[in-house]
């Protein structure tokens, strides 16, 4: 085997008191694609850190293509080392050849802009990939998909030969990963060796040939991908056996609904939308990006308006001007982006947690609202030594965990939730579905939002399909798989 191209040995690393890192090792080989899987907590991002050269190791050494790596980012680049994050960190304003020659020509120390250089060193990256993209296109009118093929063209102009992808399939259909796995195939039979980090146990199978487990800051397994199966690696992450099945639940109870719509449509994003959402029972509503899921469920939380159709709440007609309505109507929403929509990073756990409360009219107590914080961070499992650090000092299992508190605080009659465990690892993902599945049995209606297939199947009760603007079917979730599901979703297996 050739000698690896990646290698960090020993690596330590500690904030204050508390140990991220304790003696970690990892090596890539030319054409290997690794992943790297853990729980949120585990370290993964503090390891990508440090491989990246953005923070120090307290101890142990990063070497890439026989070069010993500090903290120096630019000398990381260098050596051949690319990182794409979820947000693949391009420049909106800038044109897919200026996006894919950018590091290259930066890390060259190019003065001047050279536009005729850039389109040939960027026609070049993408014939490399076999891909054809309009190098004249803004990046910020691309689809999720297509930028992400210009974040890997940018990293093979600046001749990669270690890429980092971190979660790179959130917000892609399955058609669009099957193609990202093509990419990654035909870069691998050139050596170039990729670090994988995913939370979906499934593409982790699919795409990687190797593994190795991160807990509490330590490598606790590794090996080839054939070693493990799904049951192994979720016991491997958490330390427990975690079930992966649809959860176990009675029938719901036979109820009037407490939201319908009939009708409802908004000009450009959905029409003709008839819903029934019913005490003691999980309603998934699942689409693609641009389906118009996100649309419908901020209408109903009064953050939209819609143009036409009716909205009832046990069977009353009633007219959101904004989300104060909605919220007094007994509505609560947790946003798609926490981190932007749903959480005061900066502010002390208490006070997210507390915050929804402060609406109350009246004197409210500073010690009963920390004993109230204190007791949801108890009753959700928030790992978290107290309710006094701020919100961005959690994992985000444990952040999404804060936001479902704050609401659950108000006692909802409804709860919306537009991607529920999106950037979730697998354990606290199956928690947050029996946090919400035991929601829904005390009463509370509950409606999901997502594109995860094996989410919506897991957890509810009825599945709900929206494609383009409209629900196009209903079933059970008893009664139906994922292919059915996905054939559904992309229009007939078109997507």
């Amino acid at each position: 085997m050739a000698d690896p191209v990646l290698s960090m040995t020993g690596i330590r690393k500690a904030y204050g008191p508390v140990r991220v890192l304790e003696e970690v090792g990892l090596t890539l080989h030319p054409g290997e694609v690794r992943c790297l899987a853990g729980e949120n907590g585990s370290g993964k991002s503090t390891l990508i850190k440090i491989l990246s050269g953005v923070v120090p190791a307290d101890a142990g050494s990063v070497t890439i293509a026989g070069q010993t790596i500090g903290a120096d980012a630019r000398q990381a680049i260098a050596a051949a080392l690319s990182v794409i994050y979820q947000d693949f960190s391009l420049f909106p304003n800038l044109t897919v050849s200026e996006n894919i020659a950018f590091l290259k020509t930066t890390a060259g120390g190019e003065r001047w802009h050279r536009a005729r250089a850039d389109r040939r060193l960027a026609r070049e990256t993408l014939a490399r990939m076999r891909v054809d993209l309009d190098l004249d296109m803004l990046v910020e009118l691309l689809p999720v998909a297509s930028k992400q093929l210009v974040a890997i063209a940018r990293a093979l102009a600046n001749e990669a030969r270690v890429i980092v992808m971190d979660e790179p399939t959130t917000a892609l259909t399955r058609s669009e990963v099957a193609r990202l796995a093509e990419i990654i195939a035909a870069l691998k039979a050139e050596g170039v060796a990729f670090l994988f980090v995913s939370h979906k146990t499934e593409e982790v199978f699919a795409f990687c040939d190797t593994i190795t487990v991160l807990r509490d800051g330590q490598v606790v397994a590794e090996g080839p991908t054939s070693a493990f199966d799904a049951a192994r690696l979720g016991c491997e992450m958490t330390g427990r056996a975690i079930d992966t099945q649809r959860l176990a639940r009675a029938a719901p109870v036979a109820a009037e609904p407490f939201l319908s719509v009939r009708d409802l449509a908004r000009k450009g994003d959905y029409a003709g939308v008839d819903l029934d959402l019913r005490p003691g029972e999980v309603v998934s509503l699942v689409g693609l990006l641009g389906s118009g899921r996100t649309e419908l469920s901020l209408s109903l939380f009064g953050m939209l308006h819609p143009d036409e159709g009716t909205i009832t709440i046990e069977g009353r007609p009633v007219r959101f001007t904004d989300a104060r309505d909605a919220m007094a109507a007994g509505i609560a929403y947790v946003p798609e982006d926490r981190l932007t929509e749903g959480l005061f990073l900066d502010q002390p756990i208490a006070d997210n947690i507390t915050v929804a409360t402060l609406s109350s009219r009246g004197f409210l107590s500073r010690s009963a609202l920390k004993k109230r914080a204190r007791d949801a961070v108890q009753r959700l499992r928030i790992k978290t030594p107290g309710v006094e650090p701020t919100v961005a000092t959690l994992s985000g299992g444990n952040q999404q965990r804060v936001v479902l508190a704050r609401w659950m605080e108000r006692s909802p009659r409804l709860m919306i939730l537009n991607g529920p465990t999106v950037g979730v690892d697998i354990g606290s993902k199956r928690e947050i579905h029996e946090i919400l599945l035991a929601l829904s049995r005390a009463g509370t209606a509950v409606m999901v939002v997502t594109d995860d297939i094996g989410e919506a199947m897991a957890l509810s009760d009825r599945v709900l399909v929206m494609v383009k603007g409209r629900i196009t079917g209903a079933f059970d979730a008893d009664a139906v798989d994922e292919d059915r599901l996905y054939t559904e979703i992309t229009g007939g297996g078109r997507g």
